[in-house]
């Protein structure tokens, strides 16, 4: 994609996402929060699909109109949007359950695949005010609240004690296997695409996800950590995660600098 371009939707999906999120940051601050159970059994609120119509409508207003895939939007068939060489992939929520809980860590992301690559994202987390993106053509960037823009990058090498990020919503006896092969490490618990970030800006070296995640739970993420000199790679290989494939749940994965993450995993 021409390096003007996308420079230029850096800034206009920026404000998508922030609008997005002053949808949902109404509703969360509400007294109550309605709550439905989809088929798959994950949980959906009002929230969500706010923020979904919100996005919809506004990317669909962009000087370059590309197909949009969203986790609440209706299903699309492989069929059609196998053809797609550039498209939207956006989770208007991600972290519902951290939302319902109302711990903060919750994230709206809005990425641009092309060729089933993340090659830009945008990751807001309006309840702490911290927004990350990046794209391949212009590095990695953050904003936390009134502080100043920061160039982010991916940790160079592992100190003494590996900081490793995981879920609050999904341990598992696998995480712990994984964990043996470190002498010494920290575990940074944390909800939504927030994980991902965290490894983009080298406030942990590592994210191994050892469970289930789709594609718009990762692809924005994916995007800011590529940017910033990461990657993800399928848990146990050196394959690159691809998106935009005939079955949209990811693989399992770890997230870092490639040089330190591409041997881990090969002991389980």
């Amino acid at each position: 994609m021409d390096t003007q371009l996308l420079h230029d939707l850096s800034r206009l999906v920026v404000e998508i996402a922030q609008k997005a999120s002053e949808s949902i940051m109404d509703v969360y601050l509400s007294e109550t929060v309605a709550i439905r159970v989809k088929k798959d059994g994950s949980p959906v609120t009002e929230a969500d699909i706010n923020s979904h119509k919100i996005i919809i409508q506004e990317l669909k207003k962009l000087p370059s109109r590309f197909p949009i895939l969203s986790e609440e939007g209706h299903q699309i068939t492989y069929k059609e949007r196998k053809e797609w060489e550039i498209f939207w992939l956006v989770d208007p929520l991600d972290g519902t359950k951290d939302f319902i809980k109302k711990n903060g860590e919750f994230t709206v992301n809005i990425a641009l695949v092309e060729d089933q690559t993340p090659v830009f994202g945008v990751v807001y987390a309006p309840a702490v005010e911290l927004l990350f993106w990046g794209s391949l053509k212009d590095g990695a960037w953050k904003k936390e609240a009134n502080n100043k823009v920061q160039a982010v990058s991916v940790a160079a090498k592992l100190d003494n004690t590996v900081k490793i990020a995981a879920s609050r919503s999904h341990p598992s006896d696998k995480m712990n296997t994984f964990l043996e092969q470190f002498k010494k490490y920290k575990i940074y618990s944390m909800g939504s695409s927030l994980k991902i970030c965290r490894v983009s800006d080298g406030s942990v070296h590592l994210y191994p996800r050892l469970g289930p995640t789709m594609e718009w739970d990762t692809a924005a993420a994916h995007a800011v950590l590529k940017s910033a000199g990461g990657e993800m790679i399928k848990y146990g290989t050196g394959s690159f995660l691809r998106y935009n494939k005939q079955e949209l749940l990811n693989p399992e994965f770890i997230a870092g600098n490639l040089s330190i993450i591409s041997g881990l995993g090969t002991c389980i």
